[in-house]
Protein backbone atom coordinates (compact mmCIF):
# COMPACT_ATOMS: atom_id res chain seq x y z
CA UNK A 1 0.00 0.00 0.00
CA UNK A 2 0.99 3.66 -0.36
CA UNK A 3 3.15 5.30 2.28
CA UNK A 4 5.40 8.32 2.66
CA UNK A 5 8.34 6.21 1.44
CA UNK A 6 6.63 4.99 -1.75
CA UNK A 7 7.86 7.96 -3.81
CA UNK A 8 10.34 8.74 -5.23
CA UNK A 9 11.32 5.28 -6.40
CA UNK A 10 13.50 3.93 -9.22
CA UNK A 11 13.05 0.48 -10.76
CA UNK A 12 15.70 -1.49 -12.65
CA UNK A 13 16.03 -4.65 -14.66
CA UNK A 14 19.33 -5.13 -16.47
CA UNK A 15 20.26 -1.87 -18.15
CA UNK A 16 16.68 -0.53 -18.21
CA UNK A 17 15.85 1.92 -15.43
CA UNK A 18 12.56 3.65 -14.64
CA UNK A 19 13.21 6.78 -12.59
CA UNK A 20 11.17 9.85 -11.60
CA UNK A 21 10.87 12.66 -14.11
CA UNK A 22 12.59 15.85 -12.89
CA UNK A 23 12.64 19.53 -13.77
CA UNK A 24 16.31 19.28 -14.75
CA UNK A 25 15.45 16.69 -17.43
CA UNK A 26 13.85 19.38 -19.58
CA UNK A 27 16.64 19.72 -22.16
CA UNK A 28 17.03 15.98 -22.75
CA UNK A 29 13.26 15.37 -22.71
CA UNK A 30 12.57 18.23 -25.13
CA UNK A 31 15.30 17.12 -27.52
CA UNK A 32 13.97 13.56 -27.54
CA UNK A 33 10.40 14.73 -28.09
CA UNK A 34 11.41 17.02 -30.93
CA UNK A 35 13.33 14.22 -32.63
CA UNK A 36 10.27 11.98 -32.31
CA UNK A 37 7.64 14.59 -33.21
CA UNK A 38 6.38 12.81 -36.34
CA UNK A 39 6.56 9.38 -34.67
CA UNK A 40 4.43 10.52 -31.71
CA UNK A 41 2.08 13.03 -33.39
CA UNK A 42 -0.77 10.58 -34.26
CA UNK A 43 -1.03 9.43 -30.63
CA UNK A 44 -0.56 12.71 -28.78
CA UNK A 45 -3.12 13.93 -26.25
CA UNK A 46 -4.71 17.23 -27.21
CA UNK A 47 -6.90 19.85 -25.57
CA UNK A 48 -10.55 19.69 -26.68
CA UNK A 49 -10.88 23.43 -25.98
CA UNK A 50 -10.01 25.15 -29.30
CA UNK A 51 -8.43 28.00 -27.35
CA UNK A 52 -6.85 25.80 -24.71
CA UNK A 53 -3.22 24.80 -24.33
CA UNK A 54 -1.33 21.79 -23.09
CA UNK A 55 0.87 22.34 -20.02
CA UNK A 56 4.48 23.41 -20.37
CA UNK A 57 7.21 20.95 -19.40
CA UNK A 58 7.62 22.46 -15.94
CA UNK A 59 3.86 22.59 -15.39
CA UNK A 60 3.65 18.92 -16.38
CA UNK A 61 6.46 17.90 -14.00
CA UNK A 62 5.01 19.96 -11.16
CA UNK A 63 1.56 18.40 -11.61
CA UNK A 64 2.91 14.85 -11.92
CA UNK A 65 5.13 15.28 -8.87
CA UNK A 66 2.19 16.46 -6.77
CA UNK A 67 0.15 13.49 -7.97
CA UNK A 68 3.01 11.14 -7.09
CA UNK A 69 3.34 12.53 -3.60
CA UNK A 70 -0.39 12.08 -3.06
CA UNK A 71 -0.30 8.49 -4.30
CA UNK A 72 -2.32 8.95 -7.50
CA UNK A 73 0.46 8.63 -10.11
CA UNK A 74 3.93 7.24 -10.79
CA UNK A 75 5.64 9.47 -13.39
CA UNK A 76 8.72 7.68 -14.75
CA UNK A 77 11.26 8.35 -17.44
CA UNK A 78 12.51 5.25 -19.26
CA UNK A 79 16.31 5.22 -19.40
CA UNK A 80 19.06 2.84 -20.43
CA UNK A 81 22.02 2.69 -18.05
CA UNK A 82 24.50 -0.20 -18.20
CA UNK A 83 25.43 -1.69 -14.83
CA UNK A 84 28.27 0.27 -13.22
CA UNK A 85 27.92 3.20 -15.63
CA UNK A 86 27.07 6.75 -14.63
CA UNK A 87 25.77 7.55 -18.09
CA UNK A 88 22.05 7.05 -18.72
CA UNK A 89 20.28 7.48 -22.03
CA UNK A 90 16.71 8.80 -22.03
CA UNK A 91 14.61 6.61 -24.32
CA UNK A 92 11.00 7.28 -23.34
CA UNK A 93 8.40 7.95 -20.69
CA UNK A 94 5.99 5.78 -18.70
CA UNK A 95 3.28 7.08 -16.38
CA UNK A 96 1.02 5.10 -14.10
CA UNK A 97 -1.93 7.43 -13.54
CA UNK A 98 -5.38 7.47 -12.00
CA UNK A 99 -4.29 5.24 -9.13
CA UNK A 100 -7.40 4.44 -7.11
CA UNK A 101 -7.15 2.97 -3.64
CA UNK A 102 -9.89 1.52 -1.42
CA UNK A 103 -12.07 -1.15 -2.99
CA UNK A 104 -10.77 -0.59 -6.57
CA UNK A 105 -6.96 -0.76 -6.24
CA UNK A 106 -6.58 0.06 -9.92
CA UNK A 107 -4.52 2.24 -12.22
CA UNK A 108 -3.99 3.14 -15.87
CA UNK A 109 -0.61 2.97 -17.61
CA UNK A 110 0.65 4.92 -20.62
CA UNK A 111 4.03 5.03 -22.37
CA UNK A 112 6.03 6.14 -25.38
CA UNK A 113 9.50 5.13 -26.61
CA UNK A 114 12.09 6.73 -28.88
CA UNK A 115 11.54 5.59 -32.48
CA UNK A 116 15.25 4.78 -32.77
CA UNK A 117 14.90 2.28 -29.89
CA UNK A 118 11.54 0.81 -30.90
CA UNK A 119 11.39 -2.92 -31.54
CA UNK A 120 14.07 -3.76 -28.97
CA UNK A 121 11.78 -4.88 -26.16
CA UNK A 122 12.06 -1.64 -24.20
CA UNK A 123 8.34 -0.82 -23.98
CA UNK A 124 7.13 -4.27 -22.87
CA UNK A 125 9.99 -4.58 -20.40
CA UNK A 126 9.18 -1.17 -18.90
CA UNK A 127 5.46 -1.97 -18.73
CA UNK A 128 6.18 -5.33 -17.07
CA UNK A 129 8.56 -3.74 -14.56
CA UNK A 130 6.09 -1.00 -13.59
CA UNK A 131 3.13 -3.37 -13.41
CA UNK A 132 5.01 -5.80 -11.16
CA UNK A 133 5.88 -2.92 -8.83
CA UNK A 134 2.24 -1.82 -8.69
CA UNK A 135 0.95 -5.34 -8.04
CA UNK A 136 3.72 -6.61 -5.79
CA UNK A 137 4.90 -3.56 -3.84
CA UNK A 138 1.88 -1.28 -3.84
CA UNK A 139 -0.76 -4.00 -3.67
CA UNK A 140 -2.80 -2.80 -6.64
CA UNK A 141 -5.23 -5.29 -8.15
CA UNK A 142 -5.84 -4.10 -11.73
CA UNK A 143 -3.74 -2.39 -14.44
CA UNK A 144 -5.35 -0.94 -17.54
CA UNK A 145 -3.83 0.27 -20.82
CA UNK A 146 -5.86 2.13 -23.49
CA UNK A 147 -4.55 2.15 -27.06
CA UNK A 148 -5.70 3.59 -30.38
CA UNK A 149 -6.79 0.71 -32.68
CA UNK A 150 -4.45 2.11 -35.36
CA UNK A 151 -1.38 2.06 -33.09
CA UNK A 152 0.10 -1.25 -34.20
CA UNK A 153 3.38 -0.82 -32.33
CA UNK A 154 1.64 -0.23 -29.00
CA UNK A 155 -0.81 -3.07 -29.60
CA UNK A 156 2.16 -5.42 -29.94
CA UNK A 157 3.27 -4.46 -26.42
CA UNK A 158 0.06 -5.62 -24.72
CA UNK A 159 -0.04 -8.68 -26.97
CA UNK A 160 3.45 -9.72 -25.88
CA UNK A 161 2.54 -9.31 -22.22
CA UNK A 162 -0.85 -11.05 -22.62
CA UNK A 163 -3.02 -8.17 -21.44
CA UNK A 164 -6.69 -9.07 -21.86
CA UNK A 165 -8.62 -7.19 -24.57
CA UNK A 166 -11.71 -5.69 -22.94
CA UNK A 167 -13.12 -4.10 -26.08
CA UNK A 168 -13.57 -0.74 -27.75
CA UNK A 169 -14.17 2.56 -25.96
CA UNK A 170 -15.70 4.92 -28.54
CA UNK A 171 -14.37 8.51 -28.54
CA UNK A 172 -12.51 7.79 -25.30
CA UNK A 173 -9.74 10.44 -25.36
CA UNK A 174 -8.98 13.63 -27.26
CA UNK A 175 -5.99 12.70 -29.41
CA UNK A 176 -4.27 14.69 -32.17
CA UNK A 177 -7.17 17.14 -32.35
CA UNK A 178 -10.16 14.81 -32.27
CA UNK A 179 -12.07 12.44 -30.00
CA UNK A 180 -10.55 9.05 -30.71
CA UNK A 181 -11.65 5.47 -30.12
CA UNK A 182 -9.43 3.30 -27.95
CA UNK A 183 -9.19 -0.40 -27.19
CA UNK A 184 -8.97 -1.18 -23.51
CA UNK A 185 -6.61 -3.87 -22.20
CA UNK A 186 -6.26 -4.99 -18.58
CA UNK A 187 -4.72 -7.50 -16.20
CA UNK A 188 -5.48 -8.30 -12.60
CA UNK A 189 -2.91 -9.53 -10.11
CA UNK A 190 -4.53 -12.98 -9.93
CA UNK A 191 -3.94 -13.48 -13.66
CA UNK A 192 -0.17 -13.14 -13.29
CA UNK A 193 0.85 -14.88 -10.05
CA UNK A 194 4.51 -14.82 -11.14
CA UNK A 195 4.25 -11.22 -12.28
CA UNK A 196 4.94 -10.03 -15.83
CA UNK A 197 8.66 -9.40 -15.88
CA UNK A 198 10.04 -12.88 -15.14
CA UNK A 199 7.97 -14.70 -17.81
CA UNK A 200 8.73 -11.94 -20.32
CA UNK A 201 12.48 -12.14 -19.74
CA UNK A 202 12.39 -15.94 -19.77
CA UNK A 203 10.66 -15.90 -23.15
CA UNK A 204 13.80 -14.38 -24.68
CA UNK A 205 11.70 -11.99 -26.74
CA UNK A 206 12.73 -9.06 -24.53
CA UNK A 207 15.99 -8.91 -26.48
CA UNK A 208 14.30 -9.06 -29.89
CA UNK A 209 11.36 -6.66 -29.53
Amino acid sequence: MWSATSWPVSLRTGSLVLRPIRHRDKAAWTALRQRNARWLAPWEASNPDPEGFLPTYHQMVRSLTLQARSGSALPFLITEQPEGSRDARLVGQLTVSGITWGSALSATLGYWVDAERAGRGIAPTAVALATDYCFGDLGLHRMEINIRPENAASLRVVEKLHFRDEGLRPRYLHIAGQWADHRSFALTAEEVPRGLLAPWLESGRSHRG
